[in-house]
């Protein structure tokens, strides 16, 4: 694993291009709305279920899985899709453990070498994205800030909550289009949430 700064993301919203690039298999446009439920109080199970199938495939290679986006806030609204975050020594070697993902039915959709390594599989029972990390990576932390924050913080919870339903009603080509929108509101966000922790 490389000691070197990762570089940074390019400005966003992500190109075509660029997401094309970064996907594994075909770049599916949204044939639907992007759908925004009210928080369902069996994800948290869902996730424990998935956390343990996902241990039970990768034993010590697993050294961190947490449940993290909106369906791991409860009393949040948002996609019906699980959020969950797997910790491995490096998430680079995709020998490692993509096959071990792979064999419970997880499927690798996300690969962004120049981007802390990244990866983010596909599962579909129940519907939910698994994204990976190296050891150490600062967005680990970063998206447990986010996620530790809104469980505590009711206006902030509210704030984006009343985001992500007023962009659902948008109109885009693809899911990350959607989630590359919401760049702003998490950033404000994250950053009273960084005040709080000084």
């Amino acid at each position: 694993m490389s000691g070197e700064t990762p570089e940074p993301r390019p400005p966003l919203p992500l190109t075509e291009e660029e997401l094309r690039a970064r996907t594994i298999g075909e770049l599916r446009p949204l044939s639907e709305p992007i759908r925004i439920v009210e928080s369902d109080p069996r994800w948290p199970e869902q996730f424990q279920c998935e956390a343990e199938r996902i241990a039970g495939a990768l034993g010590s290679r697993a050294l961190r899985i947490e449940h993290t986006g909106s369906t791991s806030v409860p009393g949040l609204a948002a996609k019906p899709i699980l959020d969950m975050l797997l910790v491995v020594a490096d998430s680079g070697d995709e020998a490692a453990y993509a096959p071990a993902l792979e064999g419970i039915g997880y499927t690798l959709r996300i690969r962004e070498a120049e981007w802390h390594e990244h990866r983010m599989f596909r599962g579909n029972d129940p519907d939910s994205h698994l994204h990976v990390f190296s050891a150490s990576c600062p967005e680990i932390d970063r998206i447990l800030l986010f996620r530790d924050w809104l469980r505590r913080n009711a206006a902030d919870r509210e704030l984006y909550e009343q985001t992500k339903r007023h962009l659902a009603s948008e109109k885009w080509t693809y899911q990350q289009n959607y989630a590359d929108a919401k760049t702003a509101v998490v950033e404000e966000i994250l950053g009273r949430a960084r005040l709080h922790l000084k």
